[in-house]
């Protein structure tokens, strides 16, 4: 059964880059962003992972710690935060227990053949320990933006006063040289 908005999130333990245990459930009475990526250093995972890493600022702004969950061993994870220069730590799910408790353990298919691989997925836990948010379609190279998207308070822009461009949507060029109608 896939895992939904209002459900409590499944707690777990697991090591991180540097072999610390982490529990979710020590997290209590905070903000976590849970993210499940296929494998360190690969193209969409390094974009989204970097993503993450340029707006890391802002999500510890609105609360969130972030931890990024793969099967990938401890060091291949401190190799890629150390390339990387992440600030957020990597989860070594090397056995997929996380992965089957959150139904991110999946078969996938590539050029028609089938295989069990992680789906790109994010958690967004409330400090209740309910999930907020589920992201199903992540866009790696702005996965931060849609984590941020409704939690973070617009700045208010400096207000111009309308053109016609703006007003009318189209170029005042064309405004002018459009035929009155009969």
């Amino acid at each position: 059964m896939a895992l939904k908005v209002g459900d409590k999130a499944p707690d777990f333990d697991v090591k991180d880059q540097d072999g610390k245990e982490i529990r979710l459930s020590d997290f209590k009475g905070k903000k976590v962003v849970l993210y499940f990526y296929p494998k360190d250093m690969t193209p969409g995972c390094t974009a989204e992972a970097c993503s993450l890493r340029d707006n890391y600022k802002q999500l510890m702004n609105v609360g969130y710690e972030v931890f990024g969950i793969s099967s990938d061993s401890e060091k291949s994870h401190k190799k890629f935060i150390e390339k990387e220069k992440l600030p957020f730590r990597l989860l070594a799910d090397t056995d997929k227990a996380i992965q089957h408790k959150y139904g991110t353990w999946v078969e996938k298919s590539m050029y028609g053949r089938s295989y069990m691989g992680t789906a790109r997925k994010t958690f967004i836990i409330n400090i209740d320990g309910v999930i907020e948010e589920v992201i199903e379609k992540v866009d790696t190279k702005n996965h931060a933006g849609q984590i941020l998207k409704s939690r973070v308070a617009p700045v208010p822009s400096e207000k111009k006063p309308a053109t016609k461009k703006s007003a009318e949507g189209k170029h005042p060029a064309k405004i002018l040289t459009k035929k009155p109608k009969k």
